[in-house]
């Protein structure tokens, strides 16, 4: 199996609900799980990006939104043993007593530090005992248990010194080792068998796609049909790619109940990574082949430019890193070469840079209907040789380059935006 088909296999999961609110669930429930006995307190401490995309968002399962209720559901019926989807099996027994430790002022959740390196410490405290969990860099990595005070697991000390997610100062992550025409060859080359396994990320993603249709709670979804034509699947490609898109969002951000297929830690990432192109392959009739060839490419771009600018970070790296990927993938699609997919990638870079990421909520759909608007005219306008030249802004002079400084923005460089987000999320909190 090549390398980069391995780097694809490991990355992709589902994830139920926004993976942040999933991730404290399952420190949480894995905490909980090390001490038996009625729970006497929950302590969750995050750093920014985690706290910042937990914030008001919809939780499966439950019409409750947010980092505290996470940790309390998943505290009380968790299921370590699903990861992302731990919350799977919630009832509305588990509801009531949720509500309950929160009521009572059980359920505390705090900032740890303005940071794009994943971090959660969940501390459960019940009548036998305490049990507390580290989770480090992405959001199922436990680097440590403690319980009653006795370190039961830790990894290695060079493991967890790891620079964390962002590509400045630690070791080259394995897919900056590529060039673009390199991940462009391997998607053409590839035994088509390697990448069979992406079909599940359709199926997951469409499944939870006709949930957000079907819903009364969606609204997006609803007005994204009426200007489709009233059909899911119309001639005009770029409105059937942001109703695909963007209701599978929506439902994702409102907390129903059906997994995304995840790409570098988020939901959000791997329906844009992924949507739009369905709406390309039945539109255009293109091969299933194509299709999964598309978005193994797709996926390559989102992770490249990911592994710069951290897993949580005050950027949308939904709209930027996956929406690129996807312009990127729409550009193979259409039989356009290396050099359409770099000026695409000067387009995307030069316009939706910077766009920032204020957690994962209902905005997060806006967010990915910008995403597929500026994919779209980015690769229009670039393969009709229309495209900004290197010589401006944050373009550089390789396409690496273009998106080694996209990371950037985001890490270091808005590590004073992500502050400020915070800080007004702690100032609405409080009023």
């Amino acid at each position: 199996m090549h390398e980069l088909t391995k780097l694809i296999r490991e990355d992709m999961k589902p994830a139920l609900g926004v993976t942040e609110p999933g991730a404290i669930a399952f420190a949480a429930a894995k905490a909980r799980s090390c001490v038996p006995g009625e729970v006497k307190s929950i302590k969750v401490s995050m750093n920014s990006g985690m706290y910042k995309n937990a914030f008001t968002c919809g939780i499966p399962g439950t019409d409750q939104v947010g980092s505290a209720y996470a940790a309390a559901l998943g505290t009380v019926a968790g299921d370590p043993e699903k990861g992302l989807e731990c919350l799977a099996c919630v009832t509305e027994e588990d509801n009531v007593k949720a509500r309950e430790l929160i009521r009572e002022g059980k359920v505390k959740t705090d900032l740890d530090s303005i940071s794009s390196r994943i971090f959660i410490e969940a501390r459960v405290e019940t009548e036998t005992g305490t049990a507390a969990v580290t989770i480090r860099d992405t959001h199922t990595h436990i680097v440590k248990i403690t319980v009653n005070g006795e370190t039961v697991f830790e990894t290695a000390k060079e493991e967890r010194d790891e620079q964390g997610d962002s590509g400045f100062g630690g070791e080259e992550h394995t897919i900056h080792r590529y060039t673009l025409a390199e991940l462009a060859s391997y998607i053409e080359t590839v035994d088509a068998q390697e990448l069979a396994f992406i079909r599940e990320a359709y199926e997951v993603n469409l499944r939870l796609f006709n949930l957000g249709l079907e819903s009364p709670k969606t609204t997006f979804a609803r007005h994204l049909l009426k200007l489709n034509g009233g059909q899911v699947i119309s001639d005009d490609e770029q409105a059937t790619a942001s109703l695909l898109c963007n209701a599978a969002i929506e439902a994702r951000v409102i907390g129903l109940d059906a997994p995304a297929m995840s790409i570098t830690g988020s939901g959000a990432h791997g329906i844009i990574a992924t949507m739009p192109l369905y709406a390309a392959y039945k539109v255009n009739d293109y091969t299933e082949e194509q299709l999964l060839r598309a978005t193994a490419l797709s996926y390559l771009v989102c992770m490249y430019i990911k592994e710069y600018s951290g897993k949580l970070s005050a950027f949308c790296g939904c709209a930027i890193a996956a929406g690129s990927g996807m312009a990127c993938a729409l550009v193979w699609l259409r039989g356009g070469s290396v050099d359409d997919m770099t000026h695409t990638l000067d387009n995307m870079a030069s316009s939706i840079t910077g766009m920032i990421c204020d957690g994962g909520n209902q905005g997060c759909t806006m967010k990915g209907i910008a995403a597929v608007d500026a994919a779209y005219k980015s690769v229009e306008f670039a393969m009709n040789g229309i495209y900004i030249a290197d010589v401006h802004g944050i373009n550089g002079k390789t396409p690496e380059e273009t998106m080694r400084n996209m990371g950037r923005i985001a890490s270091p460089g808005m590590t004073g935006t992500e502050k400020t987000i915070v800080e007004i999320f702690e100032e609405k909190r409080l009023s």
